[in-house]
């Protein structure tokens, strides 16, 4: 039997996996784009409460996916998102809004403290993907209440946009799609006519005196019943 150098063998396998790591390439990290929109500058807009914002189930993760041709998602490898998909989306919405509705008073749910809206938007994001060789599409549905809680308006939609392939490129046409529906749900915002949140009960109202309490008569005397033993 040949029993070969404990050292060389070590330094063999040490060199193997420094080059195995070599090969593997290094993750690269994406951030949506919320572009450029223009700061609130007379902030006359509606006071909006954005949320609860739903994504997808399959969108919360990591790693990006890609769509193929047949349907099928794949988990990449090297790109992942920089941080939560889902904050990024709603950070991008408001932004978006806030500066098409000319109104600094846009919220995330559930950061609401102090904040008293004039509209709330639910929104549900069930597709936001794309792939190599396949378009990036936005599919979401949104619901608007007012400031009573009842539904004003609601709608589907679906939005598509093209690139050229390069992860880089997907995610930019994943950004504008989210920036067109925003740019939809301020259309459509800026057409509802504004309701005002509901008024406080108060104790007394200034300059009203308040109101007069009825009389209430005092109670008839109940007579005496009188008892038989048997």
């Amino acid at each position: 039997m040949k029993f070969f150098p404990l050292a060389p063998m070590l330094a063999l396998l040490g060199s193997l996996l420094i080059t195995g790591c070599a090969l593997q390439p290094s993750p690269q990290f994406y951030q949506l784009d919320a572009g450029q929109p223009a700061l609130p500058t007379r902030d006359k807009g509606p006071a909006v409460l954005l949320g609860p914002l739903k994504l997808a189930d399959y969108l919360q993760r990591e790693n990006l996916l890609q769509r193929e041709s047949d349907g099928r998602l794949q988990l990449s490898q090297e790109a992942r998102w920089a941080g939560s998909l889902e904050d990024d989306v709603g950070q991008l919405l408001v932004r978006q809004l806030a500066g098409r509705l000319d109104s600094s008073r846009v919220a995330l749910y559930p950061d609401r403290v102090g904040f008293v809206g004039q509209w709330q938007v639910v929104l549900t994001i069930g597709r936001l993907d794309s792939g190599v060789s396949q378009p990036a599409v936005l599919e979401a549905q949104w619901r608007v209440l007012d400031a009573a809680g009842s539904l004003r308006d609601s709608r589907l939609l679906r939005l598509q946009a093209e690139h050229d392939g390069a992860v880089a490129s997907q995610v930019k046409a994943q950004s504008q799609l989210l920036q067109q529906l925003a740019g939809e749900l301020a259309t459509t915002l800026g057409k509802l006519p504004v309701s005002s949140p509901p008024a406080r009960a108060t104790g007394k109202s200034a300059g009203q005196r308040p109101a007069s309490v009825p009389k209430v008569a005092p109670p008839l005397p109940v007579p005496q019943a009188e008892v038989y033993r048997f």
